[in-house]
C-alpha cells in the first residue's frame, strides 16, 4: 500500500474510531478497554515499565490488556489498527511512522539523538509539535511519551592493540554486520565501515569464523546474543540512540474525562521514566560484565563520528524529507 493510499484510508477511518461502544462505555460510565499489541516479551523493560506502572495508574477507569509477542496484531501493523478503530495502544517506532510521515526519518538517522535525555527533550521541545500533531491528525494517533530502547555501539573480533577505533577513518575495511535494509547499510557506510548485511541468527557465527569484524548492538544485545564470547572490544560509538513512543488510541482519549486523560498521560510518562531508568543501568552494569569477560570497553571521539556521519546524511536523499533547519534545532538541545 502505497504512503498516499495509507493516508487516505487512514485518515478517513480515524474520524469514526469506536464512536458507539465509546459513548456506550462512557454513559454507562464502564471501564474502558485498552489493548496493547507489542512486538516484545512480557520480559522486555518497556512491557515491565507499562505493566508495573501504566495498568495500575489507570485501573480505577480502565481495564489495561497487554498482548505480547505481536500476537494481537503482527509488527507493523499496530498503527493501521488504532486508526481503523480495533485497537487502542500500542509501542510505535520512529521507523514505523516515517513509513507515513517520511520526514519521521530525521529520527532515525545516526547521531541525531545523543542519549536519552537528548530524546525527553527533542520529544517536549515545540520543535516535536508538528509531527505529534500529523500522527493525531492523519492516524488519529496520540504519541504519549518516549521510550528508551539503548545506544548501538560497534563491537570488534580485533583486539585494540590490533585496531583501535578513534575517528570513522579506523573502519576503513572493517567488515560491519548491518541489517540489511538501505537505511542500515547506508548507516554502516557512514560509519566509515564497509556494511555487511547478515540475518540476526547468523551474526555468532560470522564473529567466530571471522567472516565479519564486527556488528553494532547495544550492549543488552551483545550480552543477551553472547557475542562477547566471540569479540575483543566495544567502542561506545553510540550512534543510534534508540527510541520508541507509547503510542495511544486518540478516540479512546477523547473519550474520557479531563481528568481520566490526564491520568492517562501521567501514566504513560510514568512507565517511560521506569523504563528509562531501568535501560540505563542494565547498560552501565553490563560495561562491568563485559569488562569480567575480557573486553575492552572505550570511547572514541565521538564528536568526530557525529560530524561525519552527520555530514553524509545531509548530503543524501534521506535528508530531503527533513524540514529546513530541523537538524540544526534538535543538535541544540543536546548536551
Amino acid at each position: 500500500m502505497t504512503i498516499s493510499l495509507k493516508r487516505g484510508l487512514l485518515a478517513g477511518a480515524a474520524t469514526a474510531l469506536l464512536s458507539a461502544t465509546l459513548a456506550t462505555g462512557a454513559l454507562a460510565q464502564d471501564k474502558v478497554q485498552i489493548r496493547l499489541s507489542a512486538v516484545s516479551s512480557e520480559t522486555d523493560q518497556r512491557a515491565v515499565a507499562l505493566s508495573e506502572k501504566f495498568g495500575p495508574a489507570v485501573s480505577d477507569f480502565a481495564s489495561y490488556e497487554p498482548h505480547y509477542n505481536a500476537t494481537l496484531f503482527a509488527q507493523g501493523a499496530e498503527l493501521e489498527a488504532i486508526a481503523t478503530g480495533d485497537l487502542e495502544m500500542s509501542i510505535t517506532s520512529a521507523q514505523e511512522l516515517a513509513t507515513f510521515f517520511p520526514e519521521f526519518s530525521i529520527f532515525t538517522a545516526g547521531y541525531v539523538l545523543q542519549d536519552a535525555q537528548h530524546q525527553v527533550d527533542v520529544f517536549n521541545d515545540a520543535l516535536f509539535d508538528d509531527f505529534k500533531q500529523k500522527a493525531e491528525d492523519e492516524l488519529g494517533v496520540i504519541l504519549l511519551a518516549p521510550m528508551y530502547l539503548g545506544r548501538r555501539q560497534v563491537n570488534l573480533r580485533q583486539c585494540p592493540d590490533e585496531l583501535k577505533v578513534t575517528t570513522p577513518a579506523d573502519l576503513a575495511g572493517v567488515n560491519l554486520r548491518m541489517p540489511g535494509t538501505d537505511a542500515w547499510q547506508f548507516l554502516g557506510r557512514a560509519l566509515g565501515a564497509n556494511p555487511t548485511p547478515m540475518s540476526f541468527t547468523e551474526v555468532y557465527t560470522a564473529l567466530s569464523s571471522g567472516a565479519v569484524d564486527g556488528q553494532d548492538n547495544p550492549l543488552p544485545t551483545v550480552v543477551d546474543a553472547k557475542f562477547y564470547e566471540v569479540t575483543c572490544q566495544v567502542a561506545l560509538t553510540s550512534h543510534l540512540v534508540d527510541w520508541n513512543f507509547i503510542a495511544f488510541s486518540k478516540a479512546v482519549f477523547e473519550s474520557l474525562t479531563e481528568e481520566q486523560q490526564q491520568a492517562v498521560r501521567d501514566a504513560a510518562w510514568a512507565a517511560a521514566d521506569f523504563g528509562r531508568e531501568n535501560q540505563l543501568q542494565k547498560e552501565e552494569e553490563l560495561v562491568s560484565f563485559l569488562e569480567e569477560n575480557g573486553l575492552t570497553i572505550y570511547e572514541p571521539d565521538v564528536a568526530a563520528f557525529r560530524k561525519h556521519v552527520q555530514e553524509e546524511y545531509l548530503s543524501s536523499d534521506f535528508a530531503s524529507s527533513w524540514p529546513e533547519g530541523l537538524l540544526e534545532k534538535i543538535n541544540a538541545l543536546g548536551h
